[in-house]
């Protein structure tokens, strides 16, 4: 169908159709983010918009800070009970390894791990088993009866980094299961990372998601020792004896903290007091409190072992409740703890803050298992479910976060800059433009053509990636448009030089672009170098402005070289031009 169409028209008209077609698309894909459309409401039948980053549609910008000390604690506790397994099935004479964490009464980012020995022999025998096993150790001190080990620097580095890196996944994931449309998470340092929720509208409910995103744990609640009245009793009666209360903007894991070095010998030593930190059961006034629960400090499921957790609505009351699904070593762990504790409750604790502390009815060995969410309105109990099954379902962070700064920016502030970008551009472009058409006259309308379609299909192309559009990619926009003018300058002016020497205007068109088209991609390819060693090693907004300089290379490229000489081919053969105005 194309051949014939080409035979009767001619390469120069079926060239103009493709061109025709291309620019109706870029329309299309345009129309919604150019004129402000509501996707959910509009009839328009394309419903995509360009993603506005934070510094245009407002949102909000969050800090957290890793706490390390509790990661290489809980390491130190791994490498211990894996050298105490060693130790038992050699049967060496040493033992058991015991993990300091504190130095001079606070935690410390650099535990040790002693072992004491009943001979040199066995001392021997612990030193040549190190060495040979234990490349994570570093040796801090010697003494007659034992040693003592350090994590060494190398596998620190190591779970540092994996720290981080899982970190960020899993609040990525998190976050986008939430529906924030674009989030940006980096790390800030060693330490420390940063989130970006561009447009998001409930800022304390991400924040509260965010803020639960830590290490996930089941542990058995202990009612044997204590009863939950018992814990509570005991609670209150040590913040009354130490004037101790918790104050909201406070860190929670401080109070809690400071809780248990209180109860230190009045529960049981392989215990801890956790909260529930907003209980929705009335306490005994009727006001919505917290609940203490004493656990064990042992967590015999982590988040490691879960597979899947989904919301699902319970057929016999028609309530939601969120379903679990272990994988196969953690289905052999739950079919353990639920079968030895029938009837006993396990906590679901999230960065050290009981979420939620089922009953176990009844022996579970499938791995699979449902969680009840107890009364309320359904409304409310779907909103609990979600948010449980969101961070269950994600998995478990390495590590523990805290909020270290928080920053909301307001829709007023991306709005001014976009009303600002607009001016601007609007007297840039202007200015260009008549520039064009002054300097060049018939020939700068044809710039100005391919300026306007190579704008055009930068933000099609923009729309059609789902990218985040900041203002540093409006910077980008506006340097294509330059790159784009200085293209069209460079073939303009040796279209010139070759009707200087006396050439027919189509041997002029025909010389000036093939003579510029070397210059004009020599630049264009130092700038795409340039703008890829920006997107390799530059980070949020950066990288933004190099993915716009990147697509606007390649539209530069397009409508300098194809659009512009097209539009020329196309005036020539039309008109049969003898003198070129330029």
């Amino acid at each position: 169908m194309l051949v014939p169409f080409v035979l009767m028209f001619g390469v120069i008209y079926f060239l103009l159709l493709l061109l025709l077609v291309v620019t109706v698309g870029a329309v299309i894909y345009v129309t919604p983010t150019a004129l402000n459309l509501d996707v959910q409401k509009t009839r328009f039948f394309f419903k995509q918009k360009i993603n506005l980053g934070l510094d245009l549609q407002g949102g909000v910008y969050m800090v957290l800070g890793v706490d390390f000390k509790k990661v290489f604690a809980d390491v130190a506790d791994r490498l211990a009970d894996n050298l105490n397994d060693d130790l038992k099935k050699k049967t060496v004479g040493c033992g058991p390894a015991k993990v300091v964490k504190t130095e001079n009464g606070a935690p410390t980012d650099d535990p040790k791990i002693t072992l004491e020995c009943t001979s040199p022999e066995a001392k021997a025998k612990v030193y040549s088993m190190v060495k040979k096993d234990y490349d994570t150790f570093r040796i801090t001190d010697e003494k007659s009866n034992g040693y003592s080990f350090g994590i060494s620097k190398l596998y620190k580095d190591t779970v540092r980094e994996k720290t981080i890196s899982q970190s960020i996944e899993v609040i990525r994931n998190r976050i986008d299961e939430f529906g924030v449309a674009e989030p940006v998470i980096t790390s800030q340092g060693l330490d420390r990372l940063s989130v970006e929720l561009p447009g998001i509208k409930d800022v304390e409910r991400a924040k509260e998601l965010i803020g639960r995103t830590a290490k996930l744990e089941f542990k058995i609640v202990d009612t044997e020792d204590k009863s939950t009245d018992e814990v509570a009793a005991l609670v209150s009666e040590i913040e009354a004896k130490n004037g101790l209360s918790y104050h909201e903007g406070e860190r929670f894991s401080d109070f809690v903290h400071k809780i248990n070095e209180l109860a230190k010998g009045k529960i049981p030593a392989n215990t801890e007091i956790a909260f529930e930190r907003e209980g929705r059961r009335a306490n005994s006034e009727g006001k919505l409190g917290r609940i203490a629960y004493l656990l064990k400090n042992k967590a015999d499921i982590t988040g490691d072992d879960l597979k899947d957790a989904y919301v699902q609505i319970d057929p016999q009351d028609n309530k939601p409740q969120v379903g679990l699904r272990f994988n196969s070593a953690g289905a052999d762990k739950f079919d353990k703890v639920t079968g030895d504790n029938v009837h006993k409750q396990l906590a679901i604790v999230l960065d050290g803050i009981v979420h939620s502390a089922p009953n176990i009815i009844q022996r579970i060995p499938s791995g699979v298992a449902q969680i009840t969410l107890g009364t309320g309105d359904y409304n409310t109990l779907l909103k609990e479910a979600k948010d449980l099954a969101i961070v269950l379902r994600a998995g478990a962070l390495p590590a523990q976060l805290e909020f270290l700064e928080q920053r909301v920016v307001g829709p007023s502030l991306g709005a001014d800059s976009i009303q600002k970008g607009k001016v601007a551009s609007m007297v840039g472009c202007f200015a260009v433009f008549l520039f064009m058409m002054v300097y060049y006259r018939l020939s700068g309308v044809f710039a100005d053509v391919s300026l306007v379609l190579n704008v055009l299909f930068v933000m099609a192309i923009l729309v059609g990636m789902e990218a985040t559009l900041t203002l540093p990619g409006i910077a980008g926009i506006a340097l294509t448009v330059g790159i784009a003018v200085d293209s069209n300058v460079v073939i303009y002016e040796r279209i010139r030089e070759e009707l200087r020497t006396g050439k027919d205007p189509k041997l002029a068109v025909d010389a000036g672009f093939s003579k510029a088209f070397r210059t004009i991609l020599d630049a264009n390819v130092t700038n795409a170098a340039a703008a890829i060693v920006l997107f390799n090693y530059g980070t949020g907004p950066v990288k933004g402005f190099a993915v716009t300089l990147l697509i606007g290379i390649v539209t530069t490229l397009f409508t300098a070289i194809f659009v512009c000489r097209l539009l020329f081919d196309w005036y020539m053969d039309k008109f049969d031009v003898r003198e070129l105005s330029i």
